[in-house]
């Protein structure tokens, strides 16, 4: 007996179906960048927070975290550097210059925030190759751009361990962040919606601040208990245009998880956060 069409394109639609919920999802690529504030002169006589990290942190104006932390501060005693860079990993902020850009800037006293993970999970070679190799080790591989030349690339840890000993060599505090929260959901034992809390670095950034004796900040936790306790239906009006990427109040809602997370952590910073 001939089974009906409408039967095997149903059929067809609950396997794609299941095969996207097993489907480890991916960051997607920021948006368009199209009107990112320019950085703001330093005062040379403060200490600065630099912040370094992607388009979680700074995406067009006001989309990221990063842009929403200052009003947290005195200024009049510190400053706040965004230096983020949209689209960027571990890898590529370091391999494109930006990297070299705020050392150039960076004096002893000041401070490093490294928040990077969303973007190290891309392909390692291609046409987009931005991926690091996953974990802490030595491990390296060697890749052909699409220019043509081979790039030795190396570990997230890797990377991660070039930042804080840049940032040590210009006695400076380099600071761990953990990332921030993705708008994806999975209902528990209980059938209760959770939050994911780790898209696979959390362990690794972790163990880098055991390893490196520098201070992890857990704003994904922070953050993650808040949109937990708001629900998807409202977490959703947070991420206006895909699963990783904030609306302005979204960003300010990262800040704050942020500066929390700082308090929770006992940071020295804390000491320049305007009184509540």
């Amino acid at each position: 007996m001939k089974r009906p069409a409408s039967i095997g394109v149903l059929c067809l639609l609950l396997i794609a179906t299941a095969t996207a919920f097993t489907q480890t999802p991916t960051t997607p690529d920021a948006p368009p960048q199209t009107a990112v504030a320019q950085n703001a002169p330093l005062n040379p006589a403060l200490p600065t927070v630099f912040i370094v990290g992607d388009s979680t942190a700074r995406n067009q104006a006001d989309l990221g975290w990063g842009d929403h932390f200052a009003h947290y501060f005195d200024t009049t005693r510190i400053n706040i550097a965004n230096r983020a860079h949209a689209g960027r990993s571990s890898r590529t902020f370091i391999n494109e210059g930006s990297w070299d850009k705020v050392l150039a800037e960076m004096k002893p006293g000041d401070f490093v925030l490294l928040q990077m993970g969303h973007n190290d999970g891309g392909d390692l070679g291609g046409t987009k190759p931005r991926g690091s190799i996953k974990g802490l080790g030595d491990e390296t591989k060697d890749v052909i751009l699409p220019d043509g030349h081979t790039e030795t690339v190396h570990t997230y840890g890797w990377y991660m361990r070039k930042y804080i000993a840049d940032t040590r060599a210009k006695r400076a505090t380099p600071i761990l962040l953990s990332l921030t929260i993705r708008n994806i959901w999975k209902a528990d034992a209980d059938g209760k919606p959770r939050i994911e809390r780790d898209m696979g670095y959390d362990a690794d950034i972790r163990q880098l601040a055991a390893d490196q004796h520098i201070t992890f900040i857990d704003m994904a936790t922070v953050e993650a208990d808040r949109l937990e306790a708001l629900g998807p239906e409202k977490t959703a009006t947070l991420f206006p245009i895909d699963h990783t990427h904030t609306s302005p109040e979204g960003a300010e809602l990262n800040a704050n998880a942020v500066v929390t997370a700082l308090r929770n952590a006992k940071s020295r910073l804390v000491a320049y956060v305007k009184p509540q």
